[in-house]
């Protein structure tokens, strides 16, 4: 037996497993299994997903209000059927067979090849005090990506994944609990591909074959195994059914997709009037100037400082005529302040929103205002609350809310002290109660619910939010701790869709959970001016594309820390790829704008966001790609190359769109990289060079230039360089276009408000069709009811020549 100082030997508690299927019913689109007191449901949602649900008790938790999956009953019922024999069950839908064996309820899934997977492994599902858990075989040549925000590379074979959300301060290649828990993954191999959704809030935990090579464990501290099959057999399948399952992005405000510029501070007006102009003078491409916590009285939340903002309406103003949208941030935490006179705390005393412990009590930690207190965004009422409070900032002109610290980031006692790090006690009461046999009451209730508990007095109310009665299921923080973030952004969202009419809104959040893309972009949080960070930051936001989370960026430079000038320059090129493309720097560092390290690197700086710009035609379709069928905007290679083996540990180049792949210098003092082209026909960007895929290439990378290659047959739509997104009407689009096959369509409206849900849009599809001897570039007829401007279409085969023509939104063919 080993031997390990310090360290007391440890006997875990052994696991029960489930037992023979004793009897098994049906009805509609569920399936019940009995294996004595335990029982197994199989949901048959669509032809390509399965939710499978066991309770070690034979009861199951009720499906509540604020959960991110509909319930079974809304989904439409499809063709399937039960066939039962002396050893099987099997269920069959147009695309998949679900063989439950009879002897420990094993269940394994086949494609229509009868290939396996998502095969349960021998020990097959069990349960122990305080957790249940299942296990499936790793196959062949699998691997395993998404996990939502991971450190390290891009495959997750043999490493354990935990979910839930912390502070993650200083985190490494090493750290596995995130500012963000999203506890799903996808298994491919070639031919075969499949996701898990594990549908549980509670600390969770999946094992990826560490502890038994060969096994992977999905492991929860919830009452039940709850989790969804999602069958491919590719990644784009799996997303869009993952997608229509935990929700999808709706279109951001097209300025959203330029420059952001933060640090933490801008700490006064002079200072952000300084740097707009600095902008605007050097010509360098800026839609957002983001405030961090400095703008306000004492980092109260909804408040100005009015020593170092005392006009803020007037510069919101002033930086709207001059292009620039301003984002404030906001955090959780309430300055506790009594006879203070502050608003936001006031309110939530006397109306009782704020998180308290078990005992009734106050909860408070520390936070940046120091001793605070905390909403409980579950509870309808207070989400509400909190979004209204969003009005004081939109009615000023604020256009974009950047929520932080929400996972939630407290301390035990004030930010100047030595402290460590807390959370709210795991038995506080969070959210309405909801009826246990009577459906589901919570975020989507109404405050009006509690009534009916008769009129006891406050006595009796704070006695029923901690009583734990047989038909009352109270909700405490152990089950919603993974949810805060999610809950607050989507408060926000709600406030500025409430309170700036018909426009769209940007929000930024830290934490979330699964669906958090339905009401946020995510930035990954505190990383370093390391080179370590640069690399890292490419299989964090593809696994977070491939995670249903498009919008998503890293902090160019790096948050903490100084950035070489050779870092910066090379940052900004990765940045450019980024669907969130914002620079950000601490409090203590050296200034990390554009300008800082001198005229190399600022005319680099200039380029590569020239170059963003000047491809927003081609991302904001990809935004649309995203928001309709949860396709990832930024790639990895495996994501289009699902049978190719060679791209499964690809983690260092990627994907924007299907169309455009870089392979960024991520070293300092490297100026030739290897790169891996898969099959098919490649231009460089750069030289229009041509190569046959599979092959590998030396590319020469100087410090002006990021490798960038083009697939055959591609179209991209670019635009003229713009100092804003919309600092003029688009008068000139040009189609720059490969040689090959390919269909495209591009998508656009006024890229504000909220009318493209009424067809308040443009898309038309464009085709390329290439011989031996001519190109043909087909454009079809503009269907939707948003009409472009009057503009110029410039049609583009790189390499071989141009055509022009105005567009009049008919049918245009042209040949080359």
């Amino acid at each position: 037996m080993p031997q390990y100082f310090g360290k007391l030997p440890t006997t875990n508690q052994p696991w029960t497993t489930i037992g023979n299927v004793k009897a098994v019913t049906w009805d509609n689109n569920i399936i019940n299994f009995d294996c004595g007191d335990s029982r197994l449901i199989i949901s048959v949602l669509a032809p390509n997903l399965i939710r499978v649900r066991f309770a070690p008790t034979g009861e199951f938790m009720p499906h509540r209000s604020w959960a991110v999956a509909p319930d079974d009953a809304e989904w439409a019922i499809i063709p399937f059927t039960v066939q039962e024999n002396e050893a099987t069950v099997e269920i069959e839908t147009a695309q998949i067979r679900v063989c439950v064996q009879r002897e420990k309820c094993r269940i394994v899934c086949f494609d229509k090849a009868n290939r396996p997977f998502a095969q349960d492994a021998e020990m097959g599902i069990g349960w122990r005090m305080g957790a249940v858990a299942g296990w499936k075989e790793i196959a062949a040549d699998e691997h395993f990506y998404g996990f939502g925000e991971r450190t390290g590379f891009l495959d997750k074979l043999s490493e354990v994944k935990t979910n839930w959300t912390t502070d993650a301060l200083d985190y490494d290649s090493l750290t596995d609990e995130m500012y963000q828990a999203i506890p799903f993954f996808m298994a491919l191999r070639p031919q075969v591909g499949y996701g898990i959704f594990f549908n549980t809030t509670f600390w969770s935990q999946f094992d990826i074959g560490a502890e038994q090579p060969g096994i992977w464990k999905m492991e929860t501290r919830g009452g039940d195994l709850d989790y969804y099959i999602i069958y491919g057999p590719e990644p784009a399948k799996i997303l869009e059914t993952y997608t229509q399952l935990t929700g999808r992005m709706s279109l951001p405000p097209k300025w959203a997709l330029g420059y952001h510029q933060c640090r933490w501070s801008y700490e006064s007006e002079t200072v952000v009037r300084e740097l707009a102009k600095q902008f605007r003078q050097r010509r360098i491409p800026c839609d957002v100037i983001h405030l961090d916590i400095d703008y306000m009285r004492g980092y109260r939340v909804f408040t100005w400082s009015p020593q170092r903002f005392p006009n803020a309406a007037k510069l919101i103003s002033d930086l709207a005529e001059d292009g620039f949208k301003t984002v404030t941030i906001i955090d959780p935490g309430v300055k506790y302040e009594p006879e203070g006179n502050y608003h936001v705390f006031d309110q939530g005393i006397e109306n009782d929103y704020f998180v308290r412990k078990a005992d009734g009590t106050l909860f408070h930690g520390y936070v940046w205002p120091e001793k605070a207190v905390f909403p409980d965004f579950l509870r309808p009422d207070v989400s509400n609350w909190w979004a209204d409070l969003h009005k004081s900032l939109t009615d000023i002109g604020v256009a974009g809310i950047w929520n932080d610290m929400n996972e939630p980031a407290i301390n035990d006692r004030p930010f100047g002290d030595d402290g460590e790090k807390i959370w709210f006690p795991l038995d506080a009461p969070q959210g309405v109660r909801e009826a246990g046999e009577q459906g589901s009451r919570g975020a989507g209730g109404d405050e009006g619910d509690e009534g009916d508990e008769g009129d006891g007095g406050e006595e009796e109310n704070f006695q029923s939010k901690i009583q734990n009665s047989k038909l009352r299921i109270d909700v405490t923080h152990t089950e919603v701790h993974n949810l805060y973030g999610l809950m607050m952004a989507k408060a926000c969202y709600e406030g500025l869709q409430r309170h700036r009419s018909s426009e769209r809104s940007f929000v930024l959040t830290r934490s979330g959970y699964a669906g958090v893309q339905r009401w946020s972009s995510v930035w990954m949080g505190d990383n370093q001016s390391l080179w370590e960070h640069l690399e890292m930051s490419l299989p964090m936001l593809c696994n977070m594309g491939l995670s249903g989370v498009g919008f998503v960026g890293c902090d160019i430079g790096g948050f903490a820390g100084n950035a070489t000038a050779e870092l910066f320059a090379r940052w900004m090129q990765v940045g450019m790829l980024y669907p969130l493309m914002r620079g950000h720097s601490a409090m203590s560092t050296a200034r990390h704008e554009p300008w800082v390290f001198g005229d190399r690197v600022e005319n680099i700086c200039r380029e590569y966001i020239n170059l963003r710009y000047q491809l927003l035609p081609y991302i904001y379709s990809l935004f649309w790609e995203a928001a309709t069928t949860g396709a990832p905007i930024l790639r990895p290679l495996l994501y289009h190359f699902p049978n190719d083996l060679k791209t499964y540990s690809l983690y260092d180049q990627v994907l924007l769109g299907a169309s455009l792949m870089a392979a960024p210098i991520y070293r300092p003092g490297v100026e030739h990289r290897a790169v891996y082209l898969p099959a098919g026909t490649w231009y460089d960007w750069w030289s229009g060079d041509r190569y046959e895929g599979p092959i590998h290439i030396l590319a020469h990378a100087p410090l002006e230039r990021m490798p960038l290659y083009v697939r055959s047959g591609a179209i991209v739509p670019m635009q003229p360089v713009r100092q804003y997104v919309d600092q003029a009407p688009l008068d000139e689009i040009r189609l720059r276009i490969w040689p090959g096959n390919n269909e495209y369509q591009l998508f656009e409206d006024d890229g504000q408000t909220n009318e493209y849900l009424d067809k308040k849009f443009s898309l038309a599809s464009i085709s390329v069709f290439t011989n031996s001897n001519q190109t043909v570039v087909e454009i079809g007829e503009r269907m939707g009811e948003w009409t472009p401007p009057r503009r110029e279409v410039i049609v583009e085969i790189v390499g071989v020549g141009e055509q022009r023509f105005q567009d009049d939104g008919k049918r245009h063919t042209l040949q080359f």
